[in-house]
C-alpha cells in the first residue's frame, strides 16, 4: 500500500478501497434520496399539468427560449469539463484537475448569473406568484400555478448549483494543497456524480418549462 493510500484511509476503514466503496454506496443513496424528492415534484406538475394543460402551455410559451437553451447548452459544457477533471484525477495531474474545476465553477456561475437574469424578467412581467402576479386571461389562476412550479423547481435547482460550486471549490483548494493524487481522488468522483446529477435534472427542467410552448 503506498503511503498516500494509507493517509487517504480513515481510522474506520481496514483499506483504501472499503472506504471508497463504503463511500460510494453512501453517495448513491443520497442521489437516490435526491431522485425521490424532484420526482415527487415532476408528478406534482405532470398531474396539474394534464389538468390544465392549455394553461400550462400558455406559460411555457413565456419563457424566454434562448437563455434557457443557452444555460442547457452551458450546463452540458460544464458536465464536460468535470468529466476531463475526472480523467486528470486518475492521471494524478494536480494542475489540469485545477483547471478543469475552475472552468466547471465559472460556467456554473455564468448559468446561475443568466438564470437569475431570467428570475428578474419575469418579476418585471409580474410572473412572479403572488400579489405581484397579474394576468388578464381566464386561465390566469392556472397560469400562475404553472409559475409556481417553475419559480420553486427550477430555484430548488438554482441551490443545488450553488451547493454544487461550493463543493467544487473545496475539491479544488484539497486539489491545490496536494490532497488528490491518482492513488486517491474519490471525493472528486463523487463531486462530480453530484453535479452531474443536477445536469440532469436541469434538462428535465428544459424540456418541461420551455419546450412544450413552443407550437404557440
Amino acid at each position: 500500500m503506498s503511503k498516500s493510500a494509507s493517509l487517504a484511509c480513515r481510522e474506520q476503514f481496514r483499506t483504501p478501497e472499503q472506504q471508497r466503496e463504503t463511500s460510494s454506496a453512501g453517495m448513491w443513496i443520497f442521489l437516490a434520496n435526491e431522485v425521490m424528492m424532484f420526482g415527487a415534484l415532476f408528478t406534482a406538475y405532470t398531474v396539474y399539468r394534464a389538468s390544465h394543460p392549455q394553461a400550462f402551455a400558455i406559460g411555457s410559451s413565456e419563457m424566454n427560449i434562448l437563455l434557457g437553451s443557452i444555460n442547457t447548452a452551458l450546463l452540458l459544457t460544464s458536465s464536460l469539463m468535470l468529466t476531463f477533471a475526472e480523467h486528470s484525477a486518475q492521471a494524478g495531474n494536480r494542475r489540469m484537475i485545477a483547471i478543469f474545476l475552475i472552468l466547471t465553477m465559472v460556467i456554473g456561475l455564468v448559468f446561475l448569473g443568466l438564470k437569475f437574469t431570467e428570475y428578474y424578467q419575469h418579476y418585471q412581467e409580474h410572473r412572479a406568484p403572488g400579489v405581484w402576479f397579474s394576468d388578464p386571461s381566464p386561465y390566469a389562476s392556472s397560469i400562475q400555478m404553472f409559475f409556481v412550479f417553475y419559480f420553486i423547481m427550477t430555484g430548488l435547482h438554482a441551490v443545488h448549483m450553488i451547493i454544487g460550486i461550493g463543493i467544487l471549490a473545496g475539491l479544488l483548494f484539497r486539489t491545490v494543497i496536494g490532497t488528490m493524487t491518482a492513488e486517491y481522488h474519490s471525493p472528486i468522483m463523487f463531486g462530480g456524480l453530484y453535479w452531474h446529477f443536477v445536469d440532469i435534472i436541469w434538462i428535465f427542467l428544459y424540456a418541461i418549462f420551455y419546450l412544450p410552448g413552443l407550437h404557440l
